[in-house]
C-alpha cells in the first residue's frame, strides 16, 4: 500500500532554523549558511567526478527520517535550481511498520518543502523480528527487504536515478567491515548497477563527512525520525568500526582524508589478485616499465617524517 503525492516544488532552498540558543544569532545563521555551501560544493563535485546525475534523469531520492537522507534531499534541491542541467527529484520513504513510527512527519515536512513524494508502507519489520533471533543481527534481512521494495517502487515511479544517503564515513565504515571481516578489498562505490542490471543507484554524499551532516542537521532542524531496529543494535561490528575512525582522526588528524583518497588511487598491479592480473606471464622485457618496482618504495615524504600523514586536499572548519 502506498501514499503518491506530486506537488510541483516553490522553492528549493529551505531556510536555516536553526534550534534557538544562547549566542549571537547572525553568527550562527553565516556558519550554517556557510556550511551549506560547502556540502553543496562537495556534491556537486562528487556528481561530476562520478556522472551521478545527467540531464533528463528522474532521482528517487531515498527518505529515512535520519540527518543523512535529510541532508541529501537537501542538497539536491538546492542544487537542482543551480545546476546546469535539468533533473527531476521525488522523494521516496519507506514505512517499515516499525512500533511508534511517527508517518505523519515526513509528509508534513516534504509538502510543507513543496517536494514530490510517495510513501510507500511495507511491514517489513513483522518480518525481520519473525526470522531473526533477540540479539542477532538484522541489517542484512532488513536491508535485502528494504532494497526489493525501493527497486519496485523505482520502475513504478519511472526513476532513472535511485539516491542513497551514504556518506564518507559509511564508506569508509564499509572498506574497513571488508576488510577485516570479509578478506576483500571493497567498498560502497558512488555509482552502481544493481544486480538485475534494471537500476542505477547513486550516492551523492561520497565526499561528505558525518559530523557535517549532523551539524547541518541541527542547524536546518530537520525533524529527525530514530531507528528502532539498525539505529538500536549495540553489537554491529560497524560501529567498533566506526570508533576506531574517531579515534584515529583524534589522534592523527588528516588519516582518515588519506585513507580514503587513497580507495581512488589503487595501483592494482601492486596487489596480489590473479584476477586482475597475470603473475605467471610476467617477464623481464629489457624496457624500463612506469610505476614498476618503484611503486613499492615508501614514500620519501613520510620517510622524512615518521608517524605524520599528509593531509588531503579537504576543507577544514
Amino acid at each position: 500500500m502506498s501514499t503518491s503525492i506530486s506537488i510541483r516544488p516553490e522553492s528549493a532552498e529551505a531556510p536555516v532554523r536553526r534550534a534557538s540558543r544562547a549566542g549571537d544569532p547572525r553568527r550562527a545563521d553565516f556558519e550554517a549558511n556557510k556550511l551549506r555551501k560547502r556540502l553543496r560544493r562537495l556534491v556537486g563535485q562528487a556528481i561530476g567526478d562520478f556522472g551521478l546525475i545527467e540531464d533528463g534523469d528522474r532521482v528517487m531520492v531515498c527518505l529515512s527520517g535520519g540527518k543523512d537522507s535529510y541532508g541529501l534531499l537537501d542538497i539536491l534541491l538546492s542544487l537542482q535550481v543551480r545546476a546546469p542541467l535539468s533533473f527531476e527529484i521525488i522523494a521516496v520513504n519507506l514505512d517499515q511498520k516499525q512500533p511508534g513510527f511517527p508517518a505523519d512527519v515526513l509528509p508534513r515536512y516534504l509538502a510543507e518543502r513543496g517536494v514530490p513524494f510517495r510513501i510507500e508502507e511495507q511491514d517489513t519489520y513483522s518480518v525481520v523480528k519473525r526470522v531473526i533471533p533477540d540479539g542477532a543481527t538484522m541489517c542484512s534481512l532488513c536491508s535485502r527487504l528494504r532494497r526489493g521494495v525501493l527497486y519496485r517502487v523505482a520502475t513504478e515511479i519511472g526513476a532513472t536515478k535511485i539516491a542513497l544517503g551514504h556518506h564518507r564515513d559509511d564508506i569508509l565504515a564499509t572498506f574497513f567491515l571488508n576488510l577485516f571481516f570479509g578478506g576483500k578489498l571493497k567498498t560502497m562505490p558512488p555509482k552502481l548497477v544493481s544486480d538485475d542490471g534494471r537500476h542505477v543507484v547513486i550516492r551523492p554524499l561520497a565526499y561528505v563527512r558525518e559530523r557535517d551532516l549532523a551539524r547541518y542537521a541541527e542547524a536546518m532542524a530537520f525533524p529527525i525520525i530514530p531507528c528502532n531496529l539498525c539505529g538500536s543494535q549495540e553489537n554491529l561490528q560497524r560501529k567498533h568500526v566506526a570508533a576506531m575512525l574517531r579515534e584515529w582522526e583524534k589522534k592523527y588528524p588528516g588519516r582518515i582524508e588519506t585513507i580514503f583518497n587513497a580507495l581512488g588511487n589503487v595501483v592494482t598491479t601492486h596487489l596480489l589478485d590473479r584476477g586482475l592480473r597475470d603473475f605467471a606471464a610476467i617477464r623481464a622485457s629489457g624496457a624500463a616499465v612506469a610505476d614498476g618496482d618503484l611503486a613499492c618504495d615508501e614514500d620519501p615524504a613520510l620517510a622524512a617524517h615518521p608517524g605524520t600523514v599528509p593531509i588531503a586536499a579537504f576543507d577544514r572548519d
